[in-house]
Order: structure tokens, then C-alpha cells, then sequence
């Protein structure tokens, strides 16, 4: 059944051409490429890494997962300093920090200063990644508005594409410290770019929540660090648990006063919508299944066949660079087919393609073996972007948009934390770094885990509405 997205009311658009959307588009995508890049391209250089500054394997989880924590945690507060101070502001001061925060990590030259800085550019990040979809939604006329965020959606999925190759190329042939110092002189060049290009947007009240920021930073940062705690100190240990309860409470004390304030940071009206709360878990599931497979995968070609960094950033660019094709294409067709047969299309292909991937990994297995499933996953990736985008910013009305975008992003967010922390520690339990086989003891039951994580997400997708309107 073909669904429908129908507008949020809003102010007519002003005509706008291609050129002028062809500039929008590079000066949200752009510093959004450089976000969505770090989350992936320090992957093929962990083993480097790993070896030069002595780290340990709980330090190559926190180098990932310290800019996922710190992203996540200043997702939704961003989102709302935005609507009151002003979207373009704080994204311009977001692609600022982000530049500075990614040459303190290539100065690093101890774990914990590299852990630190990623910190900082988590920090950047969670102002560009939200309010870049935002800025772009309110600058692009309505009937090319799925058009855009299919684009948007395929830069999205070309910064995943190319993080391993590039941390891989980079590491191989420099070293491991210009995988932050390339971000440096784009940020310097897109910063005035886009202040040009971009005009200032509000949403729909102006007054600050000062509870409901602190609340919402506290309550995600806890529950990510407890999650990513679980796999080193025990599920069930003291630290772990708190982290759990503390930040469950946090987050309940959130819904409390959000439901209470005349003027709320969180607009709980947004999962009034079954479109909204659909299309959040999905990111949820997608994201903790498949980045958490992806953490483990792009160490396999090194660990266990002793491809160098850039051998095995090539190997994985079926799935990869398949996003940067068809997410486009995807949301060129979302009006045509409906978000919620592409949606489910990319789910079911990713749950194929992570259960593909556990039957026939091996010691030894061929590389050949694993294209036809890395191609499929990344088919199933580029049908999830755009969609899950468009659904989210059709399910909001033009104010709720910001925090619409800041909270799903969060959940997705979240998702890749546990993903990383959950597979790691099922991949702690059976297997090891000490040999071939016994990584790959380790990473077979990790990858059947992340199956079927997906799974869910694909039936969940199914009870998708067929007409989607604003909350």
C-alpha cells in the first residue's frame, strides 16, 4: 500500500533554485559528512592505534565510544539550544568545535588525551548531524523536500562508506593522525561557506528549560555509559547497574517535567505520532545491530587474514559505498513506494545479510564469499537512511522539527553504544585478539546477536502507518 507523507502546515516556501539548493545542500552536508565519517574511520585504524599508543582493548571501545557517548548526550540538548538561540548559530559553532576537537585527537599521544579530544568532536557532532537535516528541511521547497533528504541520506551514507577505507588509506600511508588532521582545513573552508549560504531559523518557543537540558544530558549520558561499561565490569556489577538505574530514573524525572512545563526542551507531542515511535526504534535496532557488527568486522581482514589497514578498508567497500547510490534513489521513490516497504525492504536485507555473514565466516574462508552479503547489507543501509529521515520529518510539525531530528538521532546514537558494548562483550565471552580462530570464536555468535537485533527492527518497521501526519 503506497503512503502517504502529507506536509506539515507551514508558511508557504519562497521559490528557490537549484544552484541555491545545490549550496544548501553542500553547507549542511558537507560538515555532516565529517561527522558521520568519525564515527566509522578510526575502525581500520584501531589495530594501529592500538600498537603506538599501547592501548588496551577496553581503550579501542572508549575511542570509539567516548564521541559516541558525548554525541549522544548533547543530542536532544543542542537540538533545543538551537530553537531558542537560533539553528544556524549553533550549528556553525558545532562545525567550530568539531574542527578544533579533530586536531587535538591528531596531537594526542597518550589513550586517554586521544579519548578525551573524541569527547570534544562528540560534542561538535551533536550540534551538526540534527540541525543539519533541520536547516536543510526549512530551506528546501516542499516538493523537493524528499528529494534533498534522499541526498542528504546518501552524504549520510558516504561518510559511512568511506570511513574504514579512508582511516585504512591514511593509516597505510601517512599515519593514523591525519585521519583528524584532513578534518581540520575542511571545517576552516566550510565554516564561512556556510554561514553565507545558511539563513537563521527558531523554533516555536524562544525560553530556555534549564532542568529539562540537564535532565536530558544526565539521562542519556548514564544509560550509554552504563551500556558501555556492561561489557568490561559485568552486566550486574554495582557501576554498571547504577549507570542503568540512574539514568532511567534521569530520563523518567525528564518525561515528568517535560509533561509539566508550559514550555518543553523535549515536545512529548512528537511520539503522539505511530510513525515517529515506528521509525525511532528502527533507528534503535538498525544501528545497535549494524554498527555493532561493523566494530567487530572491519578488525576481521586484519586480525585474521593480515590484511594491512587499507586492504581491508577496500574489502569492505561493497557494503559500504552501496548507501551513497541507493539512499539517494531512495528517496526519490519514498512518495512512489511508501516509506514503510523501503524501510522494511532494508531491514529484512540487513537481517539477511549479518546472518549471511555468520554462516560462512571462518578462518579461512575466501573474500569472494563475502560480497554478495556485503552488498546486500548495503543495499539494506541505503533503503533505511532516507525513508527513516523523511518519516521523522514528516511525523513533526515545522517547530517540533530540530527536536524531532535531535531525538531520533539520539536513539540511533544510543543504538550504535550498545551495539559496540553488547557485541563486544558477547564476542569477549567466546572468542579473543590472541589468534585467528579465536577471533573468529568471538565473532560468530557476536554476528547471529546483531541478526537478530535487526530482526526486530524489521518487524517493527511493518506496523509503520500508511498515511503519515504531523503530530
Amino acid at each position: 500500500m503506497t503512503e502517504t507523507l502529507e506536509p506539515a502546515a507551514s508558511a508557504p516556501a519562497k521559490s528557490v533554485d537549484q544552484p541555491a539548493v545545490a549550496a544548501v545542500l553542500a553547507a549542511v552536508g558537507v560538515p555532516m559528512f565529517m561527522v558521520t565519517l568519525d564515527n566509522l574511520v578510526v575502525t581500520n585504524a584501531l589495530p594501529v592505534i592500538r600498537t603506538e599508543l599501547g592501548a588496551s582493548l577496553s581503550d579501542l571501545q572508549w575511542f570509539i565510544n567516548a564521541y559516541t557517548l558525548a554525541f549522544a548526550a548533547l543530542l536532544l540538548t543542542v537540538s533545543a539550544i538551537g530553537d531558542r538561540l537560533g539553528r544556524r548559530r549553533i550549528f556553525l559553532a558545532g562545525i567550530a568545535l568539531f574542527t578544533v576537537a579533530s586536531a587535538a585527537c591528531a596531537l594526542a599521544t597518550e589513550p586517554w588525551m586521544l579519548i578525551a579530544a573524541r569527547v570534544v568532536q562528540g560534542f561538535g557532532g551533536a550540534a551538526v548531524t540534527p540541525l543539519s537535516l533541520t536547516l536543510l528541511s526549512a530551506a528546501v521547497p516542499e516538493r523537493m523536500r524528499n528529494a534533498a533528504i534522499g541526498i542528504w541520506g546518501g552524504i549520510f551514507g558516504l561518510g559511512i562508506a568511506l570511513g574504514p577505507l579512508v582511516g585504512g588509506a591514511v593509516v597505510e600511508g601517512l599515519s593514523w593522525q591525519w585521519i583528524f588532521w584532513l578534518n581540520v582545513p575542511i571545517g576552516l573552508a566550510v565554516l564561512p561557506f556556510a554561514a553565507r549560504v545558511l539563513r537563521e531559523s527558531y523554533g516555536g518557543s524562544r525560553r530556555l528549560d534549564p532542568l529539562g537540558l540537564v535532565l536530558s544530558a544526565g539521562g542519556v549520558f548514564a544509560v550509554v555509559w552504563g551500556v558501555i561499561h556492561g561489557a568490561d565490569d559485568g552486566w550486574t556489577s554495582v557501576t554498571v547497574l547504577g549507570g542503568l538505574i540512574g539514568g532511567a530514573i534521569l530520563l523518567a524525572c525528564l518525561i515528568g517535567w517535560e509533561l509539566k512545563t508550559t514550555e518543553p526542551m523535549l515536545p512529548l507531542r512528537l511520539f503522539r505520532s505511530r510513525a515517529y515511535r515506528v521509525s525511532s526504534t528502527t533507528s534503535f535496532t538498525f544501528s545497535m545491530g549494524v554498527f555493532g557488527s561493523i566494530f567487530l568486522l572491519a578488525q576481521y581482514f586484519q586480525v585474521v587474514r593480515g590484511y594491512s589497514p587499507l586492504e581491508s578498508g577496500v574489502r569492505t567497500m561493497p557494503w559500504t559505498m552501496a548507501p551513497m547510490v541507493v539512499a539517494p534513489l531512495a528517496g526519490l521513490l519514498v512518495d512512489r513506494v511508501g516509506a514503510r516497504t523501503l524501510l522494511t525492504a532494508g531491514q529484512l536485507m540487513l537481517t539477511v545479510a549479518l546472518g549471511w555473514m555468520a554462516a560462512i565466516t571462518t578462518v579461512d574462508v575466501d573474500y569472494s564469499a563475502f560480497v554478495g552479503p556485503f552488498l546486500l547489507g548495503g543495499v539494506g543501509m541505503g533503503l533505511t537512511f532516507a525513508p527513516s529521515a523523511t518519516v521523522v520529518m514528516g511525523s513533526a510539525a515545522p517547530d517540533d522539527r530540530a527536536m524531532a531530528s535531535g531525538t531520533n538521532n539520539t536513539l540511533r546514537e544510543v543504538g550504535v553504544a550498545m551495539g559496540i558494548a553488547v557485541l563486544a562483550s558477547v564476542f569477549a565471552s567466546h572468542g579473543s585478539y590472541f589468534s585467528p580462530q579465536g577471533f573468529v570464536d568471538g565473532l560468530v555468535p557476536a554476528l547471529w546477536v546483531g541478526t537478530a537485533v535487526v530482526a526486530v527492527g524489521a518487524g517493527v518497521s511493518l506496523l509503520l502507518p500508511a498515511r503519515i501526519t504531523p503530530a
